[in-house]
């Protein structure tokens, strides 16, 4: 077991640094159209992950896979693509990497044949044990075919000795542990699981008769589909033609989303507990503000993800709203840099400081989070050389201490800036002005809680705190908390 949990800490050794979209997943069931709109779901989820895509479909005989690199848009764009993916049902999923290379065997959705017939997983999220189980499967002979921690899954159901297949499914689930949301198709039935905790997110929507199931409401906006409900903590959802039933076979745990998906990950327009992330982070913006006793002449947000926050903090500041950053859409992970003088320009790639509006001027740059302080450093500097007077840095949500092992990509402990550095500290740091991040209860408070019980938080909120749902099963020695488990699903799939 060690041997192997080392083989495996070297192998991922060089995962990255920033914190990362996570995986989308997607899934139809009962309809002519199943590929096409599963394609246009996975557009619409193209923020979750921009390194590879896939689509499995049933037509009622035969599965038919289609995987590929890069965007959904640049792959499932074409007729005859698509006339590949016959059959009224379909998953999909779009990946983004943390760790290990990028092979088109590690893109889901992951398909295998058991006893009970065939069956296709997509899988957003991280299991905190999926080491420990990966060692006993291979040593009692299962041979895998991918570095994912879906395939544990998929080894686990084809391994399982129940005979029907939701029987196996079941059988699997309560060998796993983690942050986890799944869209599964066997045959003609579609089905969706969340963990006990509800971690990860997944919901259901219906257009006419076909029922869907995608990790944000966004996907369903686009088809044309009806926002039902979510798929609950613990609960599995099984959909077969137009009917959809469904059990909770865990032991009940109290609710924990993860509160990154407001702060980060959910697309604006996504709907969270009845509100869009939109309003989420404006509300975040006018909780800062409220927290705030700094006088400035602009509020700058940090393009894309500070806007929202910006606008609500300039809105209870009074204090005008500015688009001192110009961020250049166009730059992608294909971009050359030739040359380490070209590379050095680094985030001049992305934004560029709009002169006009912040020479002489007192600037109040916000931004959602603060990880490593490599960017603020590189932001608060390009501000300065432009012409700003003053640079006060606001962050929209408290300290990041903690790592991430439910399928986020974050540092280890030892570079997470707010872990290793007083506030004072890291505003030397990268160089700005003044620096405060929204308090704990301030996140709280706009979200429409009166403030973080001890005992029963509301969220999964261990990127702050350290209180973790679920502690890791997983041997990774000194970094058993303090990094990114090894194997998670946004590094492989």
């Amino acid at each position: 077991m060690k041997k192997t949990t080392m083989m495996l800490k070297k192998k991922f050794k060089n995962f990255n640094t920033k914190i990362k979209e996570e995986c989308g997943v997607f899934g139809i069931s009962n309809n002519n159209d199943a590929a096409a709109l599963t394609a246009l779901g996975l557009h619409a989820l193209q923020h979750r992950g921009q390194e590879g895509c896939g689509i499995v479909s049933f037509d009622g005989k035969k599965y038919h896979s289609e995987k590929r690199f890069g965007l959904v848009g640049d792959n499932f764009n074409k007729e005859k693509v698509l006339k590949k993916l016959s059959g009224n049902y379909a998953v999909g999923h779009n990946r983004y990497s943390t760790t290990g290379g990028t092979t088109l065997r590690n893109i889901q959705p992951f398909y295998a044949d058991t006893n009970a017939g065939g069956i296709s997983i997509s899988h957003n999220g991280n299991l905190t044990n999926a080491i420990t189980l990966r060692s006993k499967l291979v040593k009692d002979g299962a041979i895998f075919y991918t570095t994912s921690d879906t395939e544990t899954i998929v080894q686990l159901i084809a391994k399982s000795k129940r005979q029907k297949t939701i029987d196996k499914i079941i059988d699997a689930l309560f060998q796993i542990q983690g942050g986890y949301a799944l869209v599964m198709l066997t045959q003609k039935t579609l089905i969706g699981v969340r963990d006990p905790f509800g971690i990860r997110p997944l919901v259901i929507g219906k257009i006419k008769n076909s029922y869907v199931l995608a990790s944000e409401t966004c996907a369903l906006d686009i088809i044309g589909a009806k926002y039902i409900r979510d798929v609950e903590n613990g609960e599995i959802v099984f959909i077969e033609d137009d009917k959809l039933e469904s059990i909770k076979p865990f032991p009940k745990k109290k609710q924990r989303p993860c509160v990154f998906e407001y702060i980060y990950f959910s697309r604006p327009d996504s709907i969270l507990n009845g509100k869009s992330a939109y309003e989420y982070r404006k509300n975040f913006g006018i909780h800062l503000a409220k927290e705030d006793n700094i006088d400035g002449d602009v509020i700058v947000p940090v393009p894309d993800s500070g806007n929202a926050a910006a606008l609500g903090y300039s809105q209870q500041s009074k204090i005008n709203f500015e688009l001192g950053l110009i961020r250049n859409h166009y730059v992608g992970r294909t971009f050359i840099e030739p040359s380490q003088k070209i590379r050095s320009l680094g985030v001049k790639l992305k934004l560029n400081p709009n002169q006009t509006s912040i020479l002489n001027k007192r600037i109040i740059l916000v931004d959602d989070s603060l990880v490593r302080g490599t960017t603020s450093y590189k932001i608060v500097k390009m501000l300065y050389d432009a012409g700003a007077k003053e640079v006060h840095v606001r962050i929209a949500c408290p300290e990041i201490k903690y790592p991430d092992f439910y399928g986020v990509d974050t540092p280890t402990k030892k570079e997470l800036l707010a872990a290793n550095k007083s506030n004072n500290e890291i505003c030397k740091y990268i160089g700005a002005k003044s620096l405060k991040f929204l308090s704990i209860d301030g996140l709280y408070n706009a979200m429409g809680f009166e403030s973080r019980n001890n005992n029963y938080p509301q969220l999964t909120d261990h990127h702050f705190t350290g209180d973790y749902p679920v502690k890791p099963i997983d041997d990774l020695g000194d970094d058993k908390i303090t990094q990114l488990s090894l194997l998670s699903t946004g590094s492989d799939n």
